[in-house]
């Protein structure tokens, strides 16, 4: 899951203090945004993001991950239901993912890992 925010860094600190997360910069050009790792894990569990270049469009909230088997499938389901595409299918390092908003209006990301 993922959080973008105007204030990534602040928000950044509330969480490595509030839970406990070891901030580990990703950058972003001019700016870094930040994977979120448990102390003593291996894996980031979430990523807080500047709401700057490639996701200025989100909300400020959680977004949440749902793995489908065909990303392109699964978004001309979503615009053929009366749902938006708020980006573009981007690539990650183990997969493929687009945000998309469901006609009630939540946001969420489908992911198809590689």
């Amino acid at each position: 899951m993922d959080l973008t925010v105007d204030d990534a860094s602040g928000l950044r600190d509330f969480y490595s203090a509030v839970i406990g997360w070891e901030p580990q910069p990703v950058s972003m050009g001019d700016y870094a945004d930040y994977c979120m790792t448990p102390q003593n894990a291996q894996q980031p569990v979430a990523g807080i993001c500047h709401r700057r270049g490639p996701n200025a469009q989100l909300p400020p909230a959680w977004l949440v991950y749902l793995t489908v088997p065909n990303i392109a499938a699964s978004i001309a389901s979503v615009e053929a239901l009366g749902g938006k595409v708020l980006t573009q299918t981007r690539s990650s390092s183990g997969g493929h993912y687009a945000v998309i908003e469901d006609p009630a209006g939540a946001v969420c990301a489908l992911y198809q890992e590689r």
